[in-house]
């Protein structure tokens, strides 16, 4: 019961530890001593009823019951009889955190503060799980088993954080499991009184037990492998929202990392760095609109002091799209158009389309449409591969338009939703100037809009440094250098500061054409850029990144080119909003952006692609794995001739010297040939017991030649087969067992008969393997792996013995008594 005891004590420490990984996601600690708090109440109580005797369903009863209690006096409603016993009240209360919970899983991104909920659902799972692991480990003594549990505390942070969860808390974790594993080993060697290696001998007093030793270096071994396999392999690490480092886009998590994949990091940061490397297509748009705008795939609304991330996706089925139209502002007139899209290598939760659809095709119900960030998304489903077509309504309207539309009323959802920023004195003060004696919503949103040019000193920059304000929006405005991410998180921080609803959009620009209406859209194009929300016209695209640097980047009427050298001339028409004017010239779209850090591209040099390196990479793992499948039929082919040649040597120089009797081909020799007839007969049976096991024949390696040949005649072999076995048969037997051996026989013609024989008699399959995967080659390697590692094994133990006679153990335990 003692042994019992302690093992359940070190359970409960085991998911303690296992719970570390917990630590990435969470500002403090609490949840930490809230945890150790329930785990403590659960391991008591469990003892407790063990020393009771009660029977294993009352000790996982008394454990929930210590589990409620925990949860009560940590979570309190303030209705518990005696401060700690559960009342109806407090299960409501549990019911409203475990809500309260899945609201702020929404709402906070990692790490995450210390919430009720959020402390609630984490001592909830751990005390679960320390449930299950103390049934697991000590009442049902299957401690491996404990590992699933304690797993599924590990899988909490993989899931929920953005960045790979650090190594060490693993770590922490496997320390924890083995731990609970090596409790439960000694408490079962205890009972046996004495140690012992397994080979009969017991272990001396100063000798380690190899058992113990075995395990605990196969261990070490497993935990290295879990930490440096993912290490070894990035592709395993890689999450849906992967970090995106080939696009020179400006689109990254702020830090200037990423990773292969098409996929986007969907976080518009005030800072960080990126380098451009490769060209990889992502999507093919066709459309009949002929100066198409971006093609957008998400929006982020959420503001946070680093920058914009985008809410949790609500969305209604694909046959539910609202009408653009409804509600439109006087003088919107509307055109609608088709797409349709081909995604290649863009592989996220979420499909690019223009804005404002109206009608899909060819997409099932698993995708969803959200009204309020106007993408389509899907929970089950991602893009690459996908082909659809669309309809969608492209808003007409000019700048006198924008001007006379009204800012929303105070009470609008919109504005309440879309208008939340951090307060920063000195953005405020800036929005403030910008703003100063502007009347209308667009002209205000124009003043910002405006400010980011280089006359004001902004430049584009892949590359960007960081301030000393403590505030990411105020290092970028007095830096003034950066990408397109940090132009629209800014310009978006700017506008919600005077009062506008805006958020920031990820999409495409206009890519190079390949044919008519078709547009071929890289990683060059990934873009961001603001839309600022008007009555009646819905969300207007600002995109305040230097035009002559984003590639395909298009400029509108509302919105032009502030740093183009001669203004551009209003046009005479409403301008097909958006794509009204391209400032970049006609040849932009086909130029890199300038300004980032590639070493291709110094000294003028061109970009490096990939993209058409993928065939001869598939065609070389292809080639690679043919080779690989070959070398057993090839090692089978080369054996097999290297034998005939040896036979037909040996008949050759025989029956030079010798005129066997016609039909029977057998001459009795002596002396040099004797020895070389005896070592062709040997060759012969071989090859005939490798024939056999190729074709599925039982060789029995305890028979006779000549039962061996007479249970293969009964195989259906036929008269001339039969006659060839036999033969060989007889050469075996008298190599083996007679004084003079049986030479100049016929061995190889009888090879190829009893081979053609098998062969008709046997299936497709087994033939093909026969070709194939010789099973023959495939038993040798198979048996001379095993004789290697028992090789190795021997060698590496008479090693450690010969090591042991040095230990400072048995120095020690020899040493005679009083020294």
């Amino acid at each position: 019961m003692r042994g019992r005891r302690h093992l359940g004590f070190v359970a409960a420490a085991a998911t303690l530890l296992a719970a570390a990984p917990m630590s990435a996601i969470f500002e403090r600690w609490t949840w930490l001593l809230d945890s150790a708090i329930a785990v403590a109440l659960i391991a008591g109580v469990a003892t407790l009823t063990r020393s009771l005797r009660a029977p294993v369903w009352a000790q996982v009863l008394s454990m929930l019951g210590a589990l409620l209690l925990g949860l009560t006096w940590i979570f309190p409603s303030g209705g518990e009889l005696l401060g700690v016993v559960p009342t109806p009240d407090t299960i409501a209360h549990f019911g409203a955190l475990l809500s309260g919970s899945a609201t702020d899983m929404r709402t906070y991104g990692v790490k995450v503060p210390d919430t009720d909920p959020l402390l609630f659902v984490v001592v909830l799972g751990v005390g679960a799980v320390a449930v299950v692991v103390d049934l697991l480990t000590v009442g049902l003594r299957r401690p491996a088993l404990a590992g699933l549990p304690m797993l599924a505390i590990y899988s909490v942070p993989v899931a929920v954080y953005v960045d790979n969860v650090p190594a060490l808390p693993f770590v922490v974790g496997a320390i924890g499991f083995l731990w609970l594993l090596a409790a439960d080993n000694v408490n079962r060697v205890r009972h046996f009184g004495r140690r012992f290696t397994g080979d009969g001998r017991d272990v001396d007093i100063w000798e380690p037990s190899p058992l113990a030793a075995a395990g605990r270096r196969l261990a070490v071994v497993g935990v290295v492998i879990a930490v440096l396999l993912p290490l070894a392999a990035p592709q395993m690490t890689d999450g849906l929202l992967n970090r995106f480092n080939n696009s020179g886009t400006g689109i990254g998590d702020g830090n200037g990392r990423g990773g292969p994949g098409g996929g986007v990091q969907l976080f518009s940061a005030l800072r960080g760095q990126l380098n451009q490397t490769a060209v990889t297509d992502y999507v093919k748009v066709t459309t009949n609109e002929p100066e198409p705008f971006y093609l957008r795939f998400a929006t982020a609304d959420r503001v946070r002091s680093a920058g914009f991330d985008p809410r949790p996706s609500t969305g209604s089925p694909l046959n539910q799209l609202p009408d653009p139209r409804i509600g439109a502002a006087p003088g919107i007139a509307f055109n609608t158009y088709r797409a349709q899209v081909e995604v290649t290598n863009f592989n996220m939760q979420m499909l690019p389309i223009y804005a404002n659809p109206v009608g899909f095709s060819n997409l099932d119900g698993n995708w969803l449409y959200d009204k309020s960030a106007q993408v389509v998304f899907s929970n089950r489903r991602l893009s690459k591969g996908k082909k659809y077509s669309f309809d969608y309504v492209r808003a007409t309207y000019t700048q006198k338009v924008l001007e006379g539309i009204k800012p929303l009323p105070d009470n609008d959802p919109i504005l309440a939703n879309f208008t939340e920023v951090p307060t920063v004195p000195q953005v405020e003060q800036l929005v403030g100037e910008l703003t100063r004696g502007k009347t209308t919503q667009y002209a205000k949103v124009r003043a910002i809009y405006d400010y980011f040019s280089r006359d004001n000193g902004f430049t584009y920059s892949l590359s960007t440094e960081g301030g000393t304000s403590g505030e990411d929006i105020v290092n970028f405005l007095d830096n003034k250098v950066g990408f397109c991410q940090q132009y629209a998180s800014a310009m978006a921080w700017l506008v919600r500061a005077a009062g506008i609803p805006s958020r920031v959009a990820f999409g495409f620009t206009v890519g190079g054409s390949e044919r008519e209406n078709t547009y071929t859209l890289t990683n060059l194009n990934m873009h961001a850029w603001t839309e600022v929300y008007f009555a009646g016209a819905g969300w207007v695209p600002f995109d305040a990144t230097p035009a002559a640097n984003v590639t395909g980047s298009t400029r509108t009427d509302w919105a032009p080119d502030t740093d183009a050298p001669d203004p551009v001339a209003p046009a005479t028409a409403p301008s097909a909003a958006p794509g009204a004017n391209a400032t970049t010239g006609p040849n932009a779209q086909d130029r890199p952006e300038r300004g980032f850090d590639d070493p291709n591209l110094a000294g003028g040099g061109a970009l490096n692609t990939n993209t058409t390196t993928w065939p001869w990479w598939t065609a070389a793992g292809v080639l690679a794995l043919l080779l690989l499948l070959a070398v057993p039929a090839m090692r089978r082919s080369a054996l097999r001739r290297r034998r005939q040649l040896r036979t037909e040597a040996a008949t050759n120089a025989v029956a030079a010297g010798s005129d066997p009797p016609p039909g029977v081909a057998q001459v009795v020799v002596t002396g040099a040939e004797a020895d070389r007839a005896r070592a062709d007969a040997h060759a012969a049976w071989d090859e005939l017991l490798d024939t056999m096991v190729d074709f599925r024949v039982q060789v029995d390696r305890t028979e006779t030649p000549r039962a061996t040949a007479e249970r293969l005649v009964t195989q259906d072999l036929g008269e001339t087969g039969s006659e060839a076995a036999r033969l060989l048969g007889r050469a075996e037997e008298r190599a083996r067992y007679a004084r003079t051996p049986l030479a100049g026989g016929e061995l190889n013609p009888a090879l190829r008969t009893v081979r053609q024989s098998l062969a008709a008699r046997a299936d497709r399959r087994t033939r093909l393997m026969a070709t194939v995967l010789p099973p023959s080659v495939l038993l040798q390697w198979r048996l001379a792996v095993m004789d290697g590692s028992e090789r190795f094994v021997v060698a590496t133990g008479r090693l450690r013995d010969g090591l042991l006679r040095w230990s400072p153990r048995r120095l020690l335990a020899n040493r005679p008594a009083g020294r």
